[in-house]
């Protein structure tokens, strides 16, 4: 056999043909352009309105507390009108005493970084950090993309529809946490995309290799108790599953729900590992794969998640008047001595914000259950006013001025419709790439159906847009069809995608007013309210 003949045969059942150049560089061109054009709609008019809607009246606020002071601090009870004084001029509304939050720093310190950089008294300023991601997560989705179907056209699809999506766009534009979640998860997922490729290539190499120079001994080298087949090589230090321990950990240090992120692509690596070694003609690739794969994997991402998730609190461990921070010292017998005093108040401070989280049933007009979150059964209003004629550019007897986190109807329903198929194509046909996208899914999504006692928001589905978007993407791809397939197959393939392209981009315009707080008659905002529960 040729020198290298085995490693490059095994490396293309591993990881398919290699691409060639030009749909190389067009895997970036196209979700570059989608980003631009994504980026210039997501930052223009982005202060509009300038006043703090929906939640950014808490983490707008938590934001520059943490600033000015490295924790949050509390606004006083006292002190009448914060939001109207916070967004005419005076920022400073905090007291002394700190603020007992309820979620992690990171979406904040992203939120207080574009108040630092721009300064507060701009509306732009609140939500630029957010915005940024935003933008960027347009352009990660479509490597993502690339990295699972290895096609420029599907690449530039997946990013396209992100740019045109209503949900990740009002969150773009708003100053609140979720998006940065969901951007963190995103680009671990989109870290263990490239380790996945990159440890297949060592895995060719090193098992070609030892094909190779077996000749004829090969088999007997396998069979053997110490030969490298038998459980199969060490594949490195594997840097880019650090890297995915860091992103991870940056989504679980935004919102606790990034561990279920965690959690569902640590578990989806391992499998990859797996079915890698056994495609590889490893013996024994279940062993394999947990002892020379999975526990460098666990450290790499739980133990750095844990860490990057403490030192994300560094602006409390510092401080000492943070709350509870004091809360060991005050109560000497409540943890062993050995312990700091530090992270014991942080644990006791822990249990308080998880007390909260599980406690919270208020009623709320907005609230949803998770069963109708792909069908955008009931979208949350983050802001409404109703200008009268000569108020506001009001032309007419009653206008509407909104922002309503709905989805791209398209999207999601076709998503919805799409779910099927790519369950059917794991399940039965064990395509990777459909359970890949299934675990980005289930992680953001499933864990809701736990709490729905719980008041929660359509809005939180933003965490696992990214995956609804690959959710048509593989669809439209399965329409196309391989490279190999007729002419007329791809024609028409081509000529569906293009148009839910299409079709996508005329619902980005039409329900654009309803996203940006553009004042409209009365009437115009209720063509676009479909539904009772849309109100």
């Amino acid at each position: 056999m040729a020198a290298g003949a085995a490693t490059e045969r095994l490396r293309e059942r591993l990881l398919g043909p290699r691409p060639s150049p030009t749909e190389a560089l067009w895997a970036w061109l196209g979700p570059l352009i989608a980003m631009a054009v994504g980026g210039f709609l997501r930052f223009w008019h982005l202060g509009r309105p300038h006043q703090l809607v929906f939640d950014e009246t808490y983490y707008v606020k938590e934001g520059w507390s943490l600033i000015l002071y490295g924790h949050e601090r509390r606004v006083p009870d006292s002190l009448k009108h914060p939001d109207r004084l916070f967004t005419n001029g005076t920022p400073d509304v905090f007291g002394t005493q700190p603020d007992m939050v309820v979620h992690p720093p990171i979406g904040k310190w992203v939120i207080g970084a574009g108040e630092a950089l721009l300064g507060i008294n701009n509306s732009v300023s609140w939500r630029f950090g957010v915005c940024v991601l935003g933008t960027l997560s347009i352009l990660l989705l479509g490597r993502v993309a690339w990295r699972l179907f290895r096609s420029a056209t599907l690449a530039t699809i997946a990013a396209t529809l992100l740019a045109l999506e209503g949900n990740h766009f009002v969150h773009s534009r708003t100053g609140l946490l979720d998006l940065t979640l969901m951007f963190w998860a995103l680009a671990g997922f989109a870290a263990l995309l490239v380790d996945r490729d990159r440890s297949r290539e060592v895995l060719a190499r090193k098992v070609g290799a030892i094909w190779e120079a077996g000749g004829r001994h090969a088999a007997r080298i396998a069979r053997g108790p110490r030969g490298d087949l038998q459980y199969g090589p060490f594949l490195g230090w594997r840097p880019w599953t650090w890297v995915a321990g860091l992103c991870l950990g940056l989504s679980a240090s935004t919102k606790w729900s990034g561990v279920f992120f965690l959690a569902a692509f640590g578990l989806m690596r391992v499998f990859w590992d797996m079915g890698a070694r056994r495609a590889a003609g490893v013996r024994r690739w279940r062993t394999g794969a947990v002892l020379k794969d999975g526990v460098l994997a666990f450290v790499a991402t739980v133990p750095v998640s844990v860490v990057v998730y403490l030192v994300s609190w560094t602006g409390w461990f510092r401080s000492t008047d943070g709350y509870d921070r004091q809360w060991a010292a005050e109560h000497p017998a409540a943890g062993p001595g050995w312990v700091p005093d530090a992270l014991i108040s942080f644990w006791q401070y822990t249990k308080e914000t998880y007390s909260f989280h599980v406690g919270l049933t208020t009623p709320h007009t907005y609230q949803s259950n998770p069963w109708s979150w792909l069908i955008m059964g009931r979208p949350t209003s983050f802001f409404y006013e109703s200008p009268r004629q000569g108020h506001d550019g009001c032309v007419v007897e009653q206008c509407s001025k909104a922002i309503t986190n709905l989805g791209t109807p398209s999207i999601w329903w076709g998503a919805t419709a799409g779910l099927l198929v790519v369950v059917f194509m794991w399940a039965l046909r064990r395509d990777w790439r459909a359970g890949a996208i299934l675990a980005g899914l289930a992680a953001g999504w499933l864990p809701w159906f736990h709490w729905q006692e719980r008041t929660i928001f359509t809005f939180y589905a933003v965490a696992f847009v990214p995956y609804v978007v690959l959710i048509c993407t593989y669809c439209l791809g399965l329409g196309i069809g391989p490279p190999d397939a007729t002419r007329q197959r791809r024609r028409w393939g081509m000529a569906a995608a293009g148009s839910f392209v299409v079709l996508t981009a005329a619902m980005f315009a039409f329900f654009y007013p309803v996203w940006t707080a553009e004042v409209i008659p009365f009437s115009h905002w209720q063509w676009r309210m479909w539904f009772p529960s849309w109100v």
